[in-house]
């Protein structure tokens, strides 16, 4: 079991964000809430995220859920393909 909170947590703490100066469009309580990242049907609630540099949303393949992200504004920075 993770939470969104975790996982996003995690991602921007990866990029060098501030995970406390974030925007979401989830509240504390849903971004909290656990749920099975595992394989099936996706489970985690639909969000977007934003920090000063990238936004973040949920990626899922085959049922395995994920934090992904994207450059917030244009830049020369390429980004492979999502939800490999």
């Amino acid at each position: 079991m993770e939470s969104w909170y975790d996982m996003l947590q995690a991602a921007m703490k990866a990029d060098g964000e501030n995970f406390d100066k974030r925007t979401c469009t989830l509240d504390e309580t849903s971004l909290r809430k656990e749920f099975d990242v595992g394989y099936g049907l996706p489970k985690g609630e639909f969000f977007t995220a934003w920090g000063e540099k990238w936004v973040y949303f949920p990626l899922c393949y085959d049922g395995l859920e994920w934090v992904g992200h994207a450059p917030r504004n244009p830049c020369d920075i390429a980004m492979a393909h999502q939800g490999r």
